[in-house]
């Protein structure tokens, strides 16, 4: 039965279509019709969207407005994480209304609309529209803002796990209190499928953190998602590699058996390398398309509308199509590669079908025999229901610092209201006012080391107490180069001579030394400095102390690697794996010992010459690869004289010229004190920090009337301004905000403090004559570039099967074959 508060307009618009209101969509317009702000937790295909904009629906039917006068001007936003989103709910929003025929004028508002179009969005503004969190911030930068958003009756943020934790949500967060403060009547309604922690959610979107303003609502239970992992028919589950290349004829069999197929991968380079070997067997020539984040709009575009209309039978695609998207006839999702996290994995899924009564099916396709447990954990939790995610921290400092700028450039402001705002969101509810003046000093003058400069100078306090812009031009300045995304840039690695050898991600970069060796284009290869955007290196004979990088990777998530460490322990569970995956397990039983979840697993052994140990660590790639850089630096102190590491999610392998016969003073906690403090000063991480908070916080300016400033350019301001800092007022709101992105974001560090204090308690260190069964998928890494990554699986596989030969043996042999 439809609720009473349902409008009879849109319960026979459900009744046309032959669907009903269900429970949750009732309740969030009972909710908003109670003056409650809402949080919904329902399945993807349950309707969410839908539930989110009934209430405005419902503001629009001639039932509800009887004698009254049809709503004017902005009504309801709706904020997304993705500009694809919006322009898809748009799609879809419009089809009820005009069937409902309702009087509603729905825009989309993003990065991509025409300036003319923003411009009229001010002064004759559509009933509802969808934006993302930065145009919604640049939107409140306006004088007329005030009166823009005087009427405002609702909020609507979709898809709030995908970015409540992260500074995007801190803008948005901020967004929501000065909206409030414009419109106190002003609802927020936030929607999600896969949230681990709702309560967590609930208190972000409450104003003041008063969770009990804010109505819980759980959507009915859908259908059970039906996952499958795809194996190798004939062959083995490969030891190595990430591509999954093994599986594209299979692949394309299972394209062909269906109406339309998403392929997700976690890289935009996997992205284009396996849309590649699709085309390759593509002997029907099916229509199959790309979508990543590095293609321009109108492909992206193209695309998208391709699949609205059903014209492809597969789409290959990264994070970009995440999200929500609806596109009803999809009938199979499949991720390449480990899916690295159960809520990730639940969302991609969810996209296919998109209807709550027909279960989303998915086939997991893993590269490797450690990719196969984590695909196997992460379809154990979904079928559980058992969600993950990342856990909220304090609001970033740079992220307070821009929307101090905007309440600046919309109108003078106090700063005792002001903080009073600020501390009604949940990020800034607990910063102080000795933080929140540094803040406003930063923004007034650049700090103390840099108030002698005319440029820095943006807001000033007049005599009367109150902030106001230093010159109307600020606020030009300020719209221009306003925003939390700060593009990655690829940095050309050379030799001193000019001679360049190719690219590498930035993030790679930063964590170099002076004096740091890696493999690249097939040559070892000397840091000598990292400078104007290139890193500058020379040949050496030096084994190469870091010999494999990654591109972007997404993060293993808690969850997920207790899962399989559970799974490893779980001896009667092993029944179900295949019997080349049972047997490795086996064998690491036999010979060694398997890693546990209350203990950390060390192997030692020789291996062609050089002493190897491998850590068993299951806390990701960022933590393994900031741990490498620590435990080498230790053994150089030792006198281990140690030649490099690789690392994984899993594990992380180090070798050198001298064994190392206790790894305990290799893992004490104090080595995340001076010792990480150094590591971090002396490499760039910290530098790159700075320059992605000096440019959110507005210190540096990436735009300028008709032109964009270089990325080699904005690094060069940035470098300036951070060793004066470094020098002169290392307390800098922007250095402490620096600091608390490096220890989180890059080196996550969090997890390697859990590590580090599991080693001191429960370490188990155990030496072998030869390598370990369960050491050869980090093993298979050293020595092989992995950019791009997935282009050297079938050396990969070869390396892995000499490796794998070695490690498998369970005769009494001495020792390894040599290489």
């Amino acid at each position: 039965m439809n609720s009473p508060a349902v409008p009879p307009e849109i319960a026979q618009w459900f009744a046309g279509r032959g669907w009903r209101v269900r429970r949750h969509q009732a309740e969030m317009l009972a909710a908003s019709d109670a003056g409650m702000h809402a949080m919904l937790v329902a399945d993807t295909g349950a309707g969410k969207t839908l539930a989110g904009f009934l209430p405005t629906l419902a503001a629009f039917t001639p039932s509800r407005i009887a004698d009254g006068a049809r709503p004017e001007g902005l009504h309801t936003l709706y904020v997304s994480p993705l500009k694809a989103l919006a322009h898809d709910v748009q799609r879809n929003l419009l089809t009820p209304i005009e069937e409902m025929g309702l009087d509603i004028t729905v825009e989309t508002r993003s990065g991509d609309t025409p300036s003319d179009r923003k411009k009229r969005q001010r002064s004759r503004p559509p009933n509802v529209l969808l934006t993302t969190p930065e145009s919604l911030h640049l939107l409140l930068s306006f004088e007329d803002s005030f009166t823009l958003f005087a009427g405002l009756k609702r909020v609507v943020v979709d898809e709030i796990h995908a970015f409540a934790t992260q500074k995007r949500g801190d803008l948005l967060a901020l967004a929501l209190t000065r909206l409030q403060a414009i419109a106190p009547d002003m609802q927020r309604a936030a929607l999600s499928a896969t949230l681990a922690d709702p309560e967590a959610f609930r208190g972000w979107i409450a104003p003041w953190g008063d969770v009990d303003s804010v109505a819980m609502v759980e959507g009915e239970e859908g259908a059970d998602p039906q996952v499958e992992i795809l194996l190798p028919e004939e062959e083995r589950v490969p030891w190595g590699g990430h591509a999954a290349t093994w599986s594209i004829a299979q692949l394309y069999e299972r394209i062909r058996a269906n109406n339309t197929t998403l392929v997700f991968t976690n890289t935009r380079f996997l992205a284009e390398y396996i849309f590649q070997h699709l085309w390759d067997a593509n002997e029907d020539k099916l229509p199959v398309g790309i979508h990543h984040g590095s293609l321009s709009k109108e492909a992206r575009r193209k695309v998208e509308g391709a699949m609205a209309r059903g014209e492809l039978r597969a789409l290959v695609c990264t994070a970009s199509l995440d999200l929500g998207v609806d596109w009803g006839d999809i009938d199979l999702v499949v991720q390449m590669g480990a899916p690295k996290g159960s809520s990730r994995l639940l969302q991609r899924i969810g996209r296919a079908n998109h209807r709550l009564d027909s279960p989303s099916r998915a086939l997991l396709v893993p590269g490797n025999r450690f990719e196969f447990l984590e695909a196997t954990a992460a379809k154990e939790a979904v079928e559980e229901g058992q969600r993950d995610g990342e856990d909220f921290r304090p609001g970033g400092l740079d992220v307070l610092a821009q929307h101090v700028m905007a309440c600046a450039c919309a109108a003078p402001f106090e700063e005792k209201a002001l903080l009073a705002e600020v501390r009604s969101c949940w990020p800034y509810a607990m910063i102080d006012e000795d933080t929140w003046s540094r803040v406003l000093e930063f923004v007034a003058t650049g700090g103390y080391s840099l108030r002698a400069y005319d440029k820095f100078k943006r807001i000033v306090r007049g005599n009367d107490g109150v902030w106001r812009l230093s010159h109307p031009e600020q606020a030009y300045r300020h719209r221009m180069n306003a925003g939390i995304i700060v593009d990655s840039e690829m940095l050309e690695v050379r030799f001193r001579n000019g001679r360049s050898l190719g690219k590498v991600e930035e993030r790679f970069a930063a964590s170099l030394r002076t004096g740091d060796t890696f493999q690249f284009a097939g040559v070892n290869v000397e840091v000598e400095q990292l400078k104007d955007m290139e890193l500058i290196v020379r040949a050496s004979s030096k084994a190469a102390m870091i010999p494999s990088y990654g591109g972007l990777r997404m993060p293993l998530t808690t969850h997920l690697a207790e899962r399989v460490r559970h799974m490893l322990v779980d001896r009667a569970g092993w029944a179900r794996f295949p019997d080349d995956v049972r047997e490795w397990l086996e064998v690491q039983d036999w010979r060694s010992r398997l890693p546990s979840p209350d203990n950390l697993l060390v192997e030692s052994f020789p291996h062609a010459k050089r002493h190897y140990t491998v850590y068993y660590t299951f806390v990701g790639w960022n933590a393994n690869q900031s741990l490498g850089m620590l435990i080498t630096k230790r053994m150089e102190d030792l006198g281990l004289m140690p030649g490099g590491f690789v690392a994984n999610d899993y594990s992380l392998a180090v070798w050198g010229l001298k064994p190392v016969e206790d790894p305990r003073p290799l893992l004490s906690p104090d080595i995340l004190t001076e010792e990480f403090i150094d590591w971090v000063q002396d490499s760039h991480l910290l530098r790159r920090a700075f320059r992605e908070v000096a440019v959110i916080g507005g210190l540096v300016e990436r735009q300028h009337p008709g032109k964009r400033k270089t990325g080699r350019q904005v690094t060069f301001s940035t470098d300036l301004i951070y060793d004066v800092l470094r020098k002169y007022e290392p307390d800098h709101v922007l250095i402490e905000a620096a600091w608390q992105d490096a220890r989180a974001r890059m080196t996550d560090i969090g997890r390697l403090g859990d590590l580090l204090d599991t080693a001191a308690e429960r370490l188990e260190h155990v030496t072998l004559d030869r390598v370990s069964p369960l050491a050869v998928p980090v093993m298979v890494m050293i020595g092989r570039e992995s950019v791009p990554q997935g282009a050297q699986d079938d050396e990969l596989l070869l390396e892995a099967e000499t490796l794998a030969g070695a490690a498998m043996r369970v005769e009494d042999l001495p020792g390894l074959p040599p290489d």
